[in-house]
C-alpha cells in the first residue's frame, strides 16, 4: 500500500499545475491533501472520474482545508477533534480501515511575529490527547501531513538562522519529541538520516533551486506497525506547490 501527502497550497491552482495527471502517474492508494482551500462541490467536476473516494474538511472557503482521496473505502470517517477553535479551521481528518487509522494533519503556522505559537502548541497538545484515545482501538496508526515544524538541525538548510524562529522555535520541536517518546516512529529518518531532504520552499530568492528548504512534511506510524513499513520518501522533483510530495509504503 502506497500513500502519499502532499501540502498542494491549493487545489484549485494544482490542478491548473497539472495535479490530476500526476496524480494518474503516481498512483497511489491514499493520498492526503493538505491547505486544498477548497470544498468538494467547487471542483465536483474534476472528482468525477477520480479513481477514489473522497473525503474534504474544509469548513472556511479559501482557507486551510484537509482532503483525503482512498480507494479502500474508509469504515469511518471522523472531522475534527471535537473542539470548535481547531475544528473551524479544518485541520484534521481522520479515515478508519480494517487494519489502521489514518489521520490527515494540518498543524497551524505559528507565523513570523509568533502571534498563533500558543494556538499551535494548544492544537499540539490536543492531538496528543486524541491519538492516545484513538490508541484505545487497538488498531495501528498512521499520522500524515504538514505539521509546520522541522524537527532537527538536519531538516531545514539554516538551523542556526532560524534557530527561534517560526517552525524551529524550541517549544514547536518539542512536540516531535513527544510524539516520537509516545511510540510513534518518524518513517522518513527510518531510511535516510541525511540533510538536504527537504519538502517546502519559499518561493523567494530561488530557495528552490538552490534547495534551500525545510522538512515540515511528515509521516508517523505507531511502533506496532513497524514491520509493515517497507519504506518511506520525499518527491522533491514534484512541483505545483511550495511543498512537495512525501509519501510511505506499507505491507498491508
Amino acid at each position: 500500500m502506497k500513500i502519499i501527502s502532499f501540502n498542494v497550497n491549493g487545489i484549485r491552482a494544482a490542478i491548473r499545475k497539472g495535479f490530476l495527471e500526476w496524480l494518474k502517474k503516481e498512483n497511489p492508494d491514499i493520498l492526503l491533501m493538505q491547505e486544498v482551500k477548497a470544498q468538494p462541490q467547487e471542483i465536483k467536476e474534476y472528482l468525477l472520474n477520480l479513481n477514489y473516494y473522497t473525503y474534504f474538511n474544509c469548513p472556511k472557503k479559501g482557507y486551510a482545508g484537509v482532503a483525503t482521496f482512498t480507494k479502500l473505502k474508509p469504515d469511518k470517517i471522523i472531522k475534527g477533534i471535537g473542539i470548535e477553535k481547531f475544528d473551524s479551521e479544518g485541520r484534521v481528518l481522520t479515515t478508519e480501515f480494517k487494519n489502521f487509522i489514518l489521520l490527515n494533519l494540518y498543524f497551524p503556522h505559528s507565523r513570523r511575529d509568533l502571534k498563533r505559537l500558543d494556538f499551535k502548541l494548544d492544537f499540539n497538545k490536543e492531538i496528543l490527547k486524541y491519538i492516545e484515545k484513538l490508541k484505545e482501538t487497538g488498531k495501528g496508526i498512521i499520522l500524515g501531513g504538514d505539521l509546520n515544524v522541522a524537527h532537527k538541525e538536519t531538516d531545514l538548510a539554516n538551523p542556526k538562522e532560524n534557530k527561534n524562529n517560526a517552525g524551529f522555535t524550541p517549544r514547536e520541536r518539542f512536540f516531535i519529541d513527544e510524539i516520537i517518546e509516545t511510540g510513534s516512529i518518524d518513517t522518513f529518518r527510518e531510511f535516510n538520516k541525511e540533510s538536504g531532504n527537504y519538502t517546502w520552499w519559499t518561493y523567494r530568492f530561488k530557495a528552490r533551486e538552490r534547495n534551500i528548504g525545510w522538512r515540515i512534511d511528515y509521516f508517523f506510524i505507531t511502533s506496532d506497525l513497524k514491520s509493515k513499513l517497507k519504506d518511506a520518501f520525499v518527491l522533491s522533483k514534484v512541483m505545483g506547490s511550495d511543498h512537495c510530495p512525501v509519501g510511505i509504503k506499507l505491507a498491508f
